[in-house]
């Protein structure tokens, strides 16, 4: 008999019986769909084969074959179906169940999670950029072959992207290096550590990082050609209103090289104070006291002094979001099939490290 409820297995997804047990009905395609059914509600095809006498009829199975083997040459020839993962969620299991062999690993969920179409959000690009680097620094060698042709098809991405918009080329310099670095400890202890692949496979791929750095080291900013209003135009309390939105020293610092007006502003004080304050507990940066000539506490040298003894507060547009009630991880914007009655009221946000640490086992 069919199911009555919802299947909390899969939910959003229609089940059909089969003499082999339950399997998932997976609709590539509204046209197919429609043509699988036309096909389908036709008991009998008459086929003219060139003499009115002459005709083949055929039965409904041959129409299924039919049907299935006009989907399979449509993905063949058509390159702008999705033919992998159309929805953008997965869910998270640590362990083998009747319903569900296996395990859910990084890598699959790295595929699963369209990283791709989340670099060009700029809520979101922070976000996998910092996965990424986490992923570089701890997590490479636990992906699988097409994980990590994935990860590198978005870091070529996240790459170009950059080189075209002139978009934190720092914060890419970083994930560089740490890659770099990683890799190079990798390829020398080849037998000693696992990496999956060819060894020169893993040689491109750092020939491609150091091509990647050096091209992002000789990057030459654009320069905007705008006759209206500009950032120097505004009211000193606008422009030091700005410099109290970052959230990151470093971005404080780039900006106050703009003018020699942001330079004031940017080496203020309280604008340090109020950074240390926001990233750093008062315990902590009372074990640090650095004094200035004057004997006033240098909170510039502070914050970056502290910033190598403690992680600093992560902000982000945008992140993954996991469902307790349902156990799925996905984008809060495109949703997942919730079976919960409040489900605003199961979800919660998923740091980066938060989602290397769900796939620790």
């Amino acid at each position: 008999m069919p199911f009555l409820g919802q299947d909390w297995r899969s939910p959003g997804w229609r089940w059909v019986k089969t003499e082999d047990g339950w399997k998932r009905c997976e609709p590539f395609s509204h046209a197919l769909e429609d043509g699988n059914n036309q096909l389908t509600d036709i008991s009998h095809t008459v086929i003219i084969t060139g003499d009115e006498e002459d005709e083949e009829i055929y039965s409904t199975e041959d129409c299924e074959f039919a049907a299935k083997k006009r989907k399979k040459d449509h993905f063949r020839n058509n390159t702008d179906s999705q033919c992998f993962y159309r929805e953008k969620w997965i869910y998270v299991h640590k362990e083998s169940t009747r319903e569900r062999h296996g395990y859910c690993t990084l890598g699959e969920a790295f595929n699963r999670l369209d990283f791709s179409s989340a670099i060009q959000d700029i809520r979101r690009f922070n976000y996998v950029v910092k996965l990424l680097q986490l992923i570089a620094k701890s997590q490479l060698t636990s992906l699988s072959g097409a994980a990590q042709k994935n990860y590198f098809n978005i870091l070529d991405k996240i790459v170009r992207k950059v080189m075209e918009d002139q978009y934190n080329p720092r914060l890419i310099k970083d994930l560089l290096q740490d890659l770099s670095s990683t890799l190079c400890i990798l390829i020398r202890g080849v037998g000693k550590s696992v990496l999956v692949g060819n060894i020169n496979i893993w040689i491109c791929r750092l020939e491609t990082i150091l091509l990647w750095q050096q091209q992002l080291k000789n990057l030459q900013m654009n320069k905007q050609v705008n006759n209206g209003l500009t950032l120097s135009d505004l009211p000193l309390h606008m422009l030091n209103n700005i410099l109290y939105r970052f959230s990151d020293g470093w971005d404080i610092i780039t900006l106050g090289q703009v003018t020699p007006t942001l330079y004031m502003l940017s080496e203020d004080r309280q604008l340090w104070k109020k950074l240390c304050q926001y990233h750093f507990a008062e315990k902590q940066f009372c074990r640090h006291l650095i004094p200035s000539e004057k004997g006033h506490i240098d909170w510039k040298l502070m914050y970056f002094a502290l910033q190598k003894y403690y992680p600093i507060k992560e902000q982000y547009g945008d992140t993954l979001h996991f469902c307790r009630h349902c156990s799925i991880l996905f984008w809060k914007d495109t949703g997942h099939p919730c079976t919960a009655s409040d489900p605003n009221t199961c979800l919660m946000p998923v740091s980066p490290q938060h989602f290397i640490d769900l796939f620790k086992f």
